[in-house]
């Protein structure tokens, strides 16, 4: 049993992570960042939810650049073979679903 209090998680580093459950294979994580991420495609599916602060998310699909301001409380789903970059807009702490070892 835990209980993870989200709004006052800091890293030591940008995209530092407090790992909370593995299930299956499937990892959740409380990721805190002030930096951007990098361009990436996942392993396999990902879940990212913004708890604290904006995220602007970057894709692409189908050769072209997309970008999206995510809100707390706002989800961004990459399906399998979505090449995205995470930029926060300040801090932000950020869910982060995904099958472990993803990159």
């Amino acid at each position: 049993m835990k209980i993870i209090r989200s709004k006052t998680f800091t890293a030591e580093r940008a995209w530092g992570a407090l790992d909370i459950a593995n299930m299956g294979g499937i990892t959740t994580r409380l990721h805190w960042t002030d930096q951007p991420y990098k361009w990436h495609v996942n392993d396999g599916e990902e879940v990212f939810a913004v708890l604290d602060g904006r995220v602007e998310m970057r894709y692409r699909e189908a050769g072209a650049e997309h970008s999206a301001v995510l809100e707390t409380g706002d989800v961004f789903y990459a399906s399998v073979g979505t090449e995205h970059v995470a930029h926060p807009l300040g801090e932000a702490r950020i869910l982060v679903i995904e099958k472990a070892g993803s990159v």
